[in-house]
């Protein structure tokens, strides 16, 4: 991209480890498939909280559904 930098290691806005480099559909897969304390960790100190873990899954779903009418 024409602007983008190089985030640091430390940086709050790098993508979590969860998160990283995975597609929409595997992403959406792996979230379905976290439980409550997996969610906790993975998301810790993250906006992403906010959204709760059955708001998450409601949007994978969504995710799955879309692909699925590609």
């Amino acid at each position: 991209m024409k602007f983008s930098v190089e985030l640091a290691e430390y940086s709050p806005f790098r993508a979590r480890e969860f998160v990283a480099g995975k597609d929409a559909v595997t992403l959406a897969r792996d979230i379905l498939a976290l439980d409550q304390a997996a969610f906790s960790a993975a998301f810790r100190k993250s906006p992403i909280k906010r959204v709760k873990l059955a708001g998450l899954r409601r949007n994978a779903a969504v995710v799955l559904r879309n692909e699925a009418e590609r």
